[in-house]
């Protein structure tokens, strides 16, 4: 069994790091590798940077903005943002990175997750699933632009395990960034819908919401703003 694991959670845009809420508004909060430097002196666990320009604009990975903060990292790195090919995967593992974040490609083309896997194996496959409510509060996977499928939920998150994801990242996006803190019910759902370790992420706002997680069924939880911001002013810690 892992231990419990704290990780945070960068954003990338432009290339520099910034911070949302619901995955919208990005506002420039400093420069990432000064960020990674810093997670590197308090010995974190690990460390998940999205790049939100490649995954939304369909843009290809930055791979020289990759090659810039796994040269810093000096704890395990996953990367996520507009991989669509085992192509990429290699590209971005030859970095240094040890694990890849994937969403968008797997809502177009789901086998690619059994192709990375088959190739680079389960460990280096995180699965992205981001969740937002629906009618009556329900949740559902979140829809993308570009996208007309929309799978349900939870059995999305248990197809995506049986295709070879090694962990899933659960994003509840009415949370994120708002420092509300978590949705314990939500967590409880998806972990009790997949055997491979979910990372809960989305409003976590103090130890007591990461304990919270972990004990709704997380194996590890993801934090940004709780790392970012310091004060009801949101002042920039970084």
């Amino acid at each position: 069994m892992l231990r419990p694991r704290v990780i945070p959670c960068l954003l990338v845009s432009n290339n520099g790091l910034v911070k949302t809420r619901r995955f919208s508004h990005p506002a420039y909060v400093g420069d990432p590798n000064n960020a990674i430097r810093i997670f590197n002196e308090k010995e974190v666990d690990e460390l998940i940077v999205l790049d939100i320009d490649a995954g939304n604009n369909r843009k290809g990975p930055n791979l020289r903005l990759i090659e810039e903060f796994a040269g810093e990292c000096y704890m395990p790195v996953t990367y996520g943002g507009g991989i669509r090919s085992v192509s990429d995967v290699a590209d971005v593992l030859s970095l240094g990175v040890e694990k890849v974040s994937l969403q968008s490609g797997v809502l177009e083309t789901p086998t690619l997750i059994t192709d990375i896997a088959s190739r680079f194996g389960n460990q280096a496959v995180v699965a992205s699933v981001d969740v937002v409510s629906a009618e009556k509060g329900r949740p559902k996977v979140r829809r993308h632009s570009r996208l007309r499928r929309q799978p349900p939920w939870p059995s999305w998150l248990k197809t995506l395990e049986n295709l070879g994801a090694g962990e899933i990242l659960l994003t509840d996006v009415d949370r994120e960034g708002s420092l509300a803190g978590i949705n314990p019910q939500l967590i409880q759902q998806a972990s009790s819908a997949v055997e491979v370790p979910l990372i809960a992420h989305g409003g976590v706002a103090s130890v007591c919401d990461i304990r919270a997680a972990m004990n709704a069924g997380a194996s590890a939880v993801a934090a940004g703003s709780l790392f970012v911001f310091y004060g009801p002013h949101r002042a920039v810690l970084i």
